[in-house]
């Protein structure tokens, strides 16, 4: 081979060594987003293309997807231009405005057409979202979209009929897409769209709520919420749901955030927005808003608490502590919503979720603070409470009147006076409440799943602070200044939240501590003096004495969090002095047996080593006394800090001073830190045959240990960096480590990337000399070619080896120096070493050689730019700049580019070490000879030169040749595509060094490659040829080498995906807040990377596919089905990257798996083949393609010819994951007519392409689609008729035959109508033996009929498209009245009179079935239907279908079809109630033929019903509501008829031969026939079923008769739902004296229809039902008008009828063992059990008004010993209600009533359960209870206290100190020196003095108070507790039972609490004090 000289060559036009030129477009750029991408030009060491350029190929982009567009050509061809538009805009370029708006109206009308392919609308919906997410470049100004296209689809997608089972995602996509653009609807359409969703709310259906609450807060305009923001609070408040809470809250904290600009909600604005984009048939209705403000200048929507009345914000955050999930002992009173929520359907979940409520709460809170409340004096408390109240009131001072009297003497007299608010925040002083509150669970033993939602919330809370404090820091910041958050704020939020961070810093679950590290980040750059001093105080002792593993882990990942503090100058100047003591400490962290120790140690040093520099200044000149600080990042993070606890704060001065000496003990800690690190390599464990040493922990424990040792490096000055040289030398050239050869290469690479020259000085004489010594006497001589534990004897040079690898990592300029040495030391190697460690890490060498040479990377990443490094003032003031931070602009980056010796230096490399490998490789194939000697030099020489091409992705750039392109095109994966459609990609700029093709340097190297791939695919067909086992190692060299040869290009060795990966990361670990502007360098550094990268990703995304690489692709495949799987799980692992880069590998490759899957074949191969068509890529390719599916679908049902059984497990799999991607083939799109779309299409168009009357691109393209709609449809038409073949062939096995169903159910098709043979095959397998058959035939039965019934109906493709059939009897009757036509319905339904037919539309005369609208409002019509005609029928069926309804009929009329039929629903199951799909299918071939068939059924259901086997009643059921429902549109008489043959039937079953075991299979019949009917539809099962319920006699001798109707007559309220109201009254006038039935299952139905009554007669009242009074009542009536109607007030009277006679009954009760025979008992478990079932359903408030009159009978059943279910049901009841928020009026009595049961109940159990339930209420509604309240409940704590049980007392303790936890601290200290008194008065007498009991009781009561006082405290210390523990509480410790039991338990919870914080607490206690403690704690001086 002829080599040029290249010493002679030059790089031609291109100075890559010079900085480039901007092009002018970019250079002189003014737009803020031009400005952005000159930033990013600037980044690079080269010139990228001008802007016009890139808008030249973004104008292409887009005209050509308008052009796909206006030729319908969705897929493939808008799929294939939307990416190249993704790739586009990864390169930062701005799409202009007007471009951006016509694009997004385009993508919008996609998206809304009907019939659109969900691929398309996703991708669509992905283009949205990317379009519209920056607010600043588009807003509802510059467009405006419709709401109803969508909104309709939504709704008809969403919910889906008994028949349909197929769904897709469309819903989800329909609402992903409404809350992407939902800020473009205009403002002025809030109340169309209230008038249509808030008809369709119904409050006893919870999916009505659910989706309507859904459109409303996913449509509505969020700019003006001022006119609907009440109704939606009024409608939450009165629903008990946690899916509604969760929507709920989201869509308040996206409004709380957006309305801190008051600018936003301007009503002025609504009118100065065009409104020019209305949906058809959308109007603009007037509504009245006079009730709004109407100021000359708008002020905001600013109310109490942000944008919130204050009954509004207490509501919430009673939201936001039950969603906190905290589980007291409680019987779990929180359960409540989510059991409601299990009675919606699974179509809610078809409904993008919402988001995680606790960064919505956070997020509430946050933007509800304002000035808006009298400050109180700042805390000092460590964790402030709400602020405290003013007494002013003074002591008695001789106690009168018991001990409750004179404790609370004080609160009777208590005058609050102005509330003042923690910070001047009502926001603010409400979360400090709720932390107080939940104090307790943050302590790591009081741990649980909650406490990760606890931490969380923090972290999102000061996450949302310091995002909103920055945001309000911005010049164009338009909160007005009045609203801001302030200095003070910010402090008492610290500390509000300090303590309990602190806490949960030492939990040990990973979740908790991730979010308290992010919590502790962010509060250290808010108020570092609050919170660095404590974590400091936490973390030295830990670290010293390394007692606790746990505890050591907990206070490193602190100090990583509050890292920021100690290394930043900006955010916490003092904190700079503690860093070396850190570090000192830290250095036992570093740990071999430890590695999560280890990777904590290292993760902080990685973080502080990137923001300092490691530089002893102390020998420097100290004259920095006077320096100023400069401004290290351009923004000040750190504000004044005054206000500090620090009592002894130094000046910057003093601090620089300090900070500057311990700047001299650098040198001692890097020393020991080497040192250390070198400790950890020597001991890890031996390698293995990989390479690697120990498991997958140690090899993360070296990459992280050797990843901090870089930063430092890096950072090191030049002293100490020449000391860590020289220490890492001398161990290196010293010592040979077989365990740590990978280790020591690390390591060395970490010197090498700080000061490659230094390195390479001090190590390559060195290598170099050890490596040609070890090849002199024998080293890697043995010959092996597989992976092996190395030997001994190698040991030496595979050290060294390494060492030499890790030296040239950095700078390729530095290797010239030792090119001639390197060049001779590499042909050494390559011609000596021959074992496969030796060899394998030479080849390395030379790899990492040349992409060092050849590859362009930036070669430093110090934290600061080189100017500032290199300047002398900066080396000895360095620790001024610690923490800087850069803006982009600022940025300056050194970037290694390969120079013209470089690339010189790298092809010498190529012609002497490559050339010559390839030569001899060449030789090697042609010899004769093939033993291990010929292996083992295949596979050196191979290697060297896979590892050289892997070295050189960027050397030069790749064309593509015209007739490459060419051949690419007509063999491209993409079918049936014209070749202009096809994308393809221009080349840019991104750093190769050769990019001439006339370079003869260019020539040189891809010939060179040319004649690699050649030889490769020679290999290839030798090496196939040989069988043998040792052949293996050779064969996985050649696919590595095929992998190097198609795959390393690019951004192949500097990863477009793992740099994205890695660019996130790091700006997620440097974020302080959310929209920072200024970054650490490193993170800029690594932006300018990853842009570099993107750009030669754009390069790699299309690769040239000649003859060779075809060859070579084929090479693979074949490799794929090799005989030994090692190999062909490489190959396929290959393959599966190839295919996302080579287009057209996928149809090459298939036919010859294809051909592997044919009988005859090898199961090796054919193994092969089957793993390979599972790969995603292929197999999912293949059978989503229409034309190429039918071969893959009928080669793998072909593969029951091998019946070995791993044969068939791959068959399965492949099946089972491709399955899913076989889709019914649907056209309809092609066919709908859009106009919006098209005019859409023709502004984009018009804007970026010619105006061409006739696009030739466009004919040509609509050709060729509907030419491959044609294919397709002939395709299909072929696989149908093949898998039938297959499926019907007796021969083939029931697994095969069960897929092919399923195949020939996917491609039944909407568009088109079913084939006789296709649907004659569903109807045989209806009666087939297997189960699985019959079910896959059932649902395809239903299927085909449904699309008839569609396909008949549906009026156009856009009908056909949303399903939206228009049924000949549907009308729309009009309303005038809404509440007068719901009652005139109502009486309808209840008079039970036949619907006739008639003109005139009426009640009488439709049939409403879906009755949803109307409790609320309506709408102008209500959807009814007509009654059928008498006679005649009412469907005539498409003609195009006549065949298909002949087949069904020929079969139907068969009476031997219906026994088979019949006989396989007979069949023994476990199913104890009907089967839907056994009815459906039935269902469907009687609507579908109507009456003829009757006869033919009628036998065989009389049949069935004759017998009472369990089974055969099922099936006759299945029948008969099949036939039933299916006669429900035919003509009158023939409905007439058939319910004239069911009826006796019917009654006789349901009323005689039904048995016990049949009752679930009749009730479920009645379940299934009342379902979305109207009752009219069914009236003699109506009639029948009341009937029964009348006659029976509820008393009598059993049950089982009363159970039986009891159950049918279930089934028909629970089937009915809302349409059951007209029965309600009757039915409870009948059933209510039941309430005292003698059977249990009996009242159990009284209570059960109690709750469902009450819950059906919830209805609002507003003074008018429509929506506009509704909205406005809402918004004006007082919080005491119930205009929800949630009062429950249906049940009032029987309520109060009930309080009365349980006084009688109570007296008249049994006692013992015949109590629960009572009337008392009966009467009582049945109101628990209504009541309980009440509380769980969404009405749950409504509960309450019966509640309260009960409540003093329901405390009494608690107490009842002699009947254990009715306690535990009155127990448990009481508990669930405090989980549900009352209604307000509710609140004081229901307080009251509490109180009552504990201070007036006669029965000490009565109050020992009362107290529980008083606590409970208090924490889960604590909100909602005022300040005069919380005084009553402390006046009736503490009268408590001196109560006569101890029991009682000592419970009222406990609730006492939950209650003082949250209670004014003047009161707390008022009742200590009560209770200390009290304790001092209480002088105990002799046992035997008639006082001793009652002074005894006195104390006790005294000493619980001052107990409940320390333990309301348990995690701080207040002034007064020291004296109060070792004064009062030591002196009575020795007191008679219970006080020394009570002090002992209170000590022993105290020392619990304090132990984690007891070196912070101790030092508020005295000497004396300590040791007075320890004698109380454990009578030694434990704390002395």
């Amino acid at each position: 081979m002829t080599v040029p000289d290249i010493s002679k060559l030059t790089l031609g036009s291109q100075k890559l060594e010079h900085e480039p030129q901007l092009p002018e477009d970019i250079e002189d750029a003014t737009d803020r987003y031009m400005k952005k991408l000159k930033q990013y030009a600037l980044s690079l060491p080269y010139t990228i293309e001008p802007y016009a350029k890139m808008l030249q190929m973004l104008d292409l982009i887009l005209l050509r997807i308008t052009q796909c567009v206006e030729a319908k050509d969705y897929e493939p061809g808008l799929v294939q231009w939307d990416s190249m538009l993704s790739y586009w805009s990864t390169l930062k370029y701005p799409i202009p405005k007007e471009k951006r708006i016509l694009l997004t109206r385009l993508y919008f009308e996609i998206c809304v057409t009907p019939g659109m392919p969900t691929q398309v609308i996703a991708i669509c919906a992905d283009g949205l979202s990317n379009l519209t997410r920056s607010k600043k470049k588009l807003s509802v100004e510059d467009m405006r979209l419709p709401w109803k296209s969508f909104y309709d689809t939504l709704r008809k997608d969403l919910f889906l009929t008994r028949r349909q089972f197929e769904y897709s995602q469309l819903s989800w996509y329909m609402g992903h897409i409404a809350e992407t653009v939902r800020r473009f609807f205009h403002p002025a359409a809030v109340n169309e769209m209230l008038a249509t969703f808030v008809p369709a709310i119904n409050g006893t259906n919870l999916d009505s709520i659910l989706t309507s609450q859904y459109y409303l807060l996913t449509f509505l305009p969020l700019t003006h919420p001022q006119t609907y923001l009440p109704m939606l609070t009024r409608l939450w408040e009165s629903i008990n749901s946690y899916l509604f809470d969760e929507r709920m809250l989201e869509f308040l904290s996206t409004l709380a955030e957006m309305h801190v600009d008051p600018t936003v909600s301007d009503p002025a604005k609504i009118e100065s927005i065009p409104d020019d984009e209305r949906s058809e048939g959308e109007d603009r209705p007037r509504w009245g808003h006079d009730d709004l403000p109407t100021l000359p200048k708008w002020s905001g929507l600013y109310k109490d608490v942000g944008i919130f009345t204050e009954h509004e914000w207490n509501f919430i955050m009673c939201k936001c502590l039950a969603s906190m999930e905290i589980p007291l002992k409680d019987a779990g009173s929180l359960t409540t919503g989510p059991l409601a929520d299990s009675s919606s359907s699974f179509e809610i979940s078809r409904l993008p979720k919402a988001g995680w409520r606790i960064p919505s709460l956070a997020r509430i809170i946050v933007y509800s603070m304002a000035q808006d409340g009298t400050p109180s004096l700042a805390s000092n408390a460590p964790t402030p409470l709400y602020t405290p109240m003013t007494s002013g009131v003074s002591t008695p001072q001789v106690p009168h009147g018991s001990v409750g009297d004179y404790v609370t003497g004080f609160f009777h007299s208590w005058v609050p006076t102005q509330k003042t608010y923690l910070g001047g925040s009502k926001a603010l002083d409400s979360l400090a409440r709720l932390v107080a509150s939940t104090e307790h669970f943050f302590h790591p033993t009081n741990s649980g799943s909650w406490t990760a939602d606890l931490t969380a919330f923090l972290k999102y809370l000061v996450y949302e602070f310091n995002k909103r404090w920055h945001e309000e820091r911005q010049e164009d910041c338009k909160t007005p200044p009045n609203r801001r958050l302030t200095r003070e704020m910010r402090r008492e939020l610290v500390k509000s939240i300090r303590t309990v961070v602190l806490l949960a810093m030492f939990s040990q679950d990973a979740t908790t501590v991730s979010n308290v590290q992010s919590c502790l980040k962010s509060m250290s750059t808010m108020e570092p003096n609050l919170i660095f001093q404590p974590i400091v105080e936490r973390a030295i002792p830990s670290l010293e004495a390394l007692v606790e593993t746990q505890r050591t882990l907990s206070v490193i990942k602190a100090l990583s969090a509050v890292a920021p503090a100690i290394y930043s100058r900006e955010i916490y100047y003092p904190g700079a002095k503690h860093l070396l003591t850190i570090l000192q400490l830290l250095i036992p962290g570093i740990d071999l047996n430890d590695p999560t120790k280890t990777m904590c140690t290292t993760a902080f040093l990685s973080e502080v080593s990137q923001y300092v520099m490691f530089h002893d200044v102390t020998s420097l000149e100290d004259d920095v006394g006077n320096d100023v600080v400069p401004n290290a990042s351009g923004i000040a993070i750190r504000e004044d800090t005054s206000d500090t606890e620090e009592t002894d704060e130094l000046s910057p001065a003093d601090e620089d001073a300090l900070l500057r000496d311990t700047t001299g003990s650098f040198a001692t800690w890097i020393a020991s830190f080497i040192r250390r690190v070198i400790q950890l390599l020597e001991n890890l464990p031996d390698e293995g045959a990989n390479g690697t040493a120990g498991g997958a922990s140690e090899v993360q424990l070296v990459d992280a240990v050797t990843g901090a040792c870089s930063q430092i490096c890096v950072h090191l000055s030049d002293s100490l960096f020449d000391l860590v040289l020289d220490m890492i030398f001398d161990y290196a050239s010293t010592n040979v480590r077989s365990n740590a050869v990978r280790a020591i290469h690390q390591l060395v690479e970490c010197v090498a990337n700080a000061n490659p020259e230094k390195t390479l000085a001090k190590f390559f004489p060195f290598c170099e000399a050890s490596i040609r010594a070890e090849i002199e006497h024998g080293a890697s001589s043995v010959r092996t070619t597989s992976s092996s534990t190395p030997l001994p004897s190698d040991a030496t040079l595979h050290w060294s080896l390494a060492i030499l690898r890790g030296t040239v990592y950095n700078d390729g300029k530095v290797l010239l120096k030792y090119k001639d040495r390197l060049l001779s030391l590499l042909r050494l190697l390559r011609d000596r070493t021959f074992s496969k460690r030796g060899f394998s890490w030479s080849a390395k060498l030379l790899s990492s050689a040349l992409i060092t040479l050849t590859h362009t990377y930036p070669t430093e990443n110090k934290f600061v730019n080189p100017d500032v490094w290199d300047n002398p003032e900066f080396q000895r003031k360095h620790y001024l700049y610690w923490g800087k931070l850069y803006k982009p602009e600022d940025l300056k980056i050194t970037w290694h580019v390969p120079n013209a010796e470089e690339i010189d230096f790298a092809l010498q490399i190529f012609r002497e070490m490559v050339e010559p490998c390839l030569e001899k490789l060449n030789q090697l194939l042609s010899a004769d000879i093939r033993d291990a000697v010929w292996r083992n030099d295949f596979c050196r020489y191979l290697c060297f030169i896979r590892q050289a091409f892997s070295g050189i992705p960027t050397l030069y750039k790749e064309y593509i040749s015209p007739e490459v392109r060419k051949a690419m095109l007509n063999t491209s994966d993409i079918i049936d595509e014209i070749p202009e459609m096809i994308a393809s990609v221009d080349s840019l700029n991104s750093g190769f060094c050769l990019t001439d093709p006339r370079d003869e340097r260019y020539q040189y190297i891809t010939n060179l490659k040319r004649q690699f791939g050649e030889f490769l695919h020679q290999a290839s067909l030798t090496l196939r040829d040989q069988w043998e086992e040792n052949t293996v190692d050779a064969v996985q060299m050649l696919i590595s080498s095929i992998h190097v040869y198609l795959l390393e290009y690019g951004d192949s060795r500097d990863g477009y995906y793992v740099n994205a990966e890695q660019y996130s990361s790091e700006v997620s670990v440097a974020r302080y807040y959310a929209g920072q502007k200024v970054w650490p360098r490193a993170v800029l550094v690594r932006r300018a990377r990853f842009y570099h990268t993107t750009r030669l990703h754009w390069n790699s995304i299309e690769r040239a596919r000649g003859p060779l690489e075809d060859c070579l692709l084929d090479d693979v495949v074949e490799w794929c089905m090799w005989h030994y799987p090692t190999v062909r799980q490489s190959s396929q692992t290959l393959l599966d990257s190839l295919s996302s880069v080579y287009d057209g590998l996928r149809i090459r490759a298939l036919p010859k798996l294809y051909k592997a899957l044919l009988p005859g074949t090898e199961d090796d191969r054919m193994k092969g083949a089957l793993w390979t068509l599972n790969i995603a890529a292929i197999g999912r390719f293949a059978i989503s393609e229409p034309t190429l599916a039918t071969q893959f679908i009928v080669t793998l049902l072909g593969c029951h010819h091998n019946e070995k059984l791993s044969i068939q497990n791959c068959v399965a799999s492949v099946a089972e994951n491709t399955a899913s991607r076989l889709l019914e083939p649907c056209h309809l799109v092609y066919q709908v007519e859009n106009a919006a779309l098209a005019y859409a299409n023709s502004k984009l168009k018009g804007c970026v392409g010619p105006g061409l009357l006739e696009d030739p691109i466009v004919t040509k393209a609509r050709a060729k689609r509907v030419e491959r709609t044609g294919h397709i449809d002939n395709a299909t038409n072929e696989t149908i008729s093949a898998v039938l073949k297959v499926a019907s062939d007796a021969d083939t096995h029931w697994r095969y035959a069960i897929a092919a169903t399923r195949v020939l159910r996917s491609l039944i098709r909407r568009d088109l109508p079913i084939v006789r043979d296709h649907l004659q095959f569903f109807l045989e397998k209806l009666y087939d033996s297997n189960p699985s058959m019959r079910y896959y035939a059932q649902r395809a039965v239903m299927k085909a009929l449904r699309y008839i019934k569609l396909r008949t109906y549906c009026p156009d493709p856009a009908s056909l498209a949303l399903t939206n059939p228009s049924t000949p009897l549907k009308v729309e009757w009009p309303v005038n009245d809404c509440e007068a036509s719901t009652d005139e319905i109502f009486d309808a339904y209840f008079a039970g009179k036949p619907v006739t037919p008639s003109e005139h539309l009426s009640p009488q005369s439709l049939y409403f079935d879906d009755m949803l609208e109307g409790w609320l409002a309506c709408r102008k019509t209500r959807t009814a239907y007509r009654p059928p005609h008498h006679h005649a029928p009412t469907f005539q069926w498409e003609q195009e279908s006549k065949d298909a309804i002949a087949c069904v009929r020929e079969m139907a009329l068969d009476a031997d079809f219906w026994g088979k039929v019949s006989g396989y629903f007979a069949e023994e199951t476990q199913e104890s109630i009907v089967v839907q799909d056994h009815i459906s299918c039935v269902k469907s071939i009687f609507q579908l033929l109507g009456s003829e068939i009757c006869d033919v059924v009628k036998p065989k259901v009389e049949e069935l019903l004759a017998d009472s086997d369990k089974n055969k009643q099922r099936a006759a059921a299945e029948l008969l509501a099949g036939v039933l429902n299916g006669s429900k549109h035919w003509s009158l008489d023939e409905q007439e008829r058939v319910w004239d043959w069911a009826k006796p039937h019917t009654h006789k079953t349901l009323t005689h031969t039904m048995k016990t075991e049949n009752v679930g299979v009749w009730s479920s019949f009645l379940d299934y026939m009342f379902h979305h009917k109207d009752p009219r539809r069914v009236i003699p099962l109506v009639n029948h079923v009341m009937h029964l319920l009348g006659q029976i006699d509820l008393n009598g001798q059993s049950a089982i008769d009363s159970v039986k109707v009891l159950s049918l007559f279930r089934a028909f309220y629970t089937g009915m739902g809302w349409k059951f109201v007209p029965w309600t009254d009757c039915v409870l006038e009948r059933l209510w004296p039941e309430v005292n039935s003698e059977h249990d299952d009996v009242r159990a139905y009284v209570a059960e229809l109690m709750s469902v009554c009450g819950g059906i007669k919830w209805r609002p009242r507003p003074s008018s039902a429509d929506v506009e009074t509704f909205v406005r009542e809402c918004r004006t009536l007082p919080l005491e008008h119930d205009v929800m109607g949630i009062r429950g007030t249906y049940h009032t009277q029987r309520v109060a009828e009930l309080a009365e006679n349980l006084k009688k009954w109570r007296e008249e009760r049994l006692p013992g063992v015949r109590a629960f025979q009572s009337t008392y008992d009966r009467v009582g478990v049945t109101v628990c059990r209504w009541l309980h079932q009440s509380l769980h359903d969404t009405e749950a408030m409504s509960a309450f008004d019966y509640i309260l009159p009960l409540l003093p009978e329901i405390f009494r059943f608690t107490e009842i010993s002699d009947h254990e279910e009715l306690a535990r049901r009155a127990s448990v009841l009481l508990f669930r209600m405090c989980g549900v928020i009352p209604p307000r009026p509710l609140i004081s009595p229901l307080l009251h009533a509490i109180f009552a049961a504990i201070q007036n109940s006669p029965s000490w159990k009565v109050r020992l359960k009362a107290l529980p339930i008083l606590q409970v209420l208090y924490f889960r509604q604590l909100p909602l209870i005022d300040e005069e309240k919380v005084v009553e409940i402390l006046d009736v704590l503490c009268k408590c206290l001196d109560d006569d049980v101890v029991e009682v007392r000592e419970m009222a303790g406990t609730t006492l100190s939950g209650i003082l936890r949250l209670s004014p601290r003047r009161s707390v200290l008022r009742l200590k020196d009560r209770f200390v008194k009290l304790a001092s008065k209480s002088h105990l007498p002799n046992r035997d003095s008639p006082l001793y009991n009652l002074v005894l009781r006195q104390r006790h009561a005294a000493i619980i108070g001052i107990c409940a006082l320390v333990d309301s405290f348990p995690y701080t210390i207040e002034k007064w507790m020291p004296e109060l523990l070792t004064t009062v509480m030591l002196e009575h410790a020795h007191d008679p039972i219970p006080i020394s039991t009570t002090i002992h338990r209170c000590a022993s919870n105290f020392r619990k609490t304090h132990q984690d914080t007891w070196h912070e607490d101790s030092r508020r206690f005295t000497e004396d004090q300590l040791a007075a403690l320890s004698t109380l704690l454990t009578g030694s001086s434990y704390y002395a």
